[in-house]
């Protein structure tokens, strides 16, 4: 795995409009190449929020960003498209398109302004339809899907665009325990960068390489879910007591709550 620093942020600081105190407050997020990086904390904690700047929702009031040791705000539009893709945590019900039409909407970001777009689809394509097994779904309509088949579906547009780094806000949410699982086991083996926001800490412990821990608008913890998942964060953070032992299976950290 390559340890080369992939994406950084440098005392990021963010404060909405008219509101009294930051939502970040001094964040330093290193991510390395090729990781799957888990940013968990309680409501309200700034996961989001954070998100929004990586992804160039939101401008930071301080600090910077760097993607590949470039200035994330000096990209193109169609520059950062090609090397970076976004699931939202939520998306419109009301899309009036096909799940084919709305797929296709991730070649965009590769294609010339005069080209066509090609019938069918490539093998790379083929394979993300059915590692999220959404190939059953290409002719239905988007709104009449159901949440965590939405979810499966913005999950492959956004690898459409063939991303060197994907970012996504809570990609769990709406699916039901299979589709948690095989979706959580797909983005760890993809080989590229991912970010994304959690809640549920074992499934973070079992699939990410490092996770940053939030908590009142500051990063306060980033490395192994091993070195970072101890009793005393968990109680300090989520305000709840935890014990901690290798699940039988998997050999992976598993948590127990009390």
């Amino acid at each position: 795995m390559d340890n080369s620093i992939h994406l950084q942020t440098h005392q990021l600081c963010w404060q909405p409009p008219g509101t009294p105190a930051r939502i970040l407050d001094d964040v330093h997020l290193t991510v390395k190449q090729s990781h799957f990086v888990g940013v968990l904390g309680p409501n309200g904690s700034g996961k989001t929020s954070l998100l929004r700047c990586l992804y160039r929702s939101e401008k930071p009031d301080q600090g910077s960003i760097t993607l590949d040791g470039q200035s994330l705000l000096s990209y193109s539009s169609q520059d950062l498209a090609k090397k970076l893709a976004v699931v939202l945590q939520e998306h419109p019900a009301d899309i009036p398109l096909c799940v084919d039409e709305l797929l296709r909407l991730g070649r965009i970001p590769h294609r010339d302004f005069l080209s066509r777009d090609r019938r069918g689809y490539s093998d790379y394509e083929q394979q993300i339809n059915t590692e999220l097994d959404i190939s059953r779904l290409l002719k239905r309509s988007y709104e009449n899907l159901s949440g965590g088949e939405k979810q499966r579906v913005m999950i492959a547009r956004a690898l459409y665009q063939k991303p060197e780094l994907l970012i996504l806000d809570e990609p769990t949410n709406h699916l039901d325990i299979a589709h948690q699982l095989s979706i959580m086991r797909y983005l760890a083996g993809l080989k590229i960068t991912v970010i994304c926001s959690l809640h549920d800490l074992n499934l973070a412990a079992h699939f990410c390489d490092e996770v940053a821990i939030m908590h009142q608008g500051r990063l306060v913890e980033q490395g192994t879910p091993e070195a970072v998942f101890t009793p005393e964060t968990i109680k300090q953070v989520f305000n709840v007591n935890a014990i901690s032992d290798q699940h039988p299976s998997t050999g992976s950290l598993r948590l127990s709550f009390y």
